[in-house]
């Protein structure tokens, strides 16, 4: 929750995208691009979102991906210590 807010105030803001990028099929799709197939890169941090062609903008991870995204990290950060 700390985290949260801290990100709140000091993080980024994800003002400045790439343009879209859509990737074939491929195994090494990110987990952006594993949504709708196009995703968007964050110009400033480097994140990517995934960007939907008929709404014309960026939409949000559905909750299953982001958890998955979070425990991979997780398992990634205690296998580096």
């Amino acid at each position: 929750m700390i985290h949260n807010l801290f990100d709140a105030l000091f993080g980024c803001w994800h003002r400045n995208y790439s343009f879209p990028l859509t990737t074939r099929n491929s195994k090494h799709r990110s987990e952006a691009a594993a949504v709708t197939g196009t995703y968007v890169v964050c110009l400033d941090c480097g994140k990517e979102f995934p960007y939907s062609w008929q709404e014309m903008k960026v939409i949000s991870m559905p909750r299953e991906s982001q958890s998955a995204i979070a425990e991979t990290a997780e398992s990634y950060s205690k296998s580096a210590a």
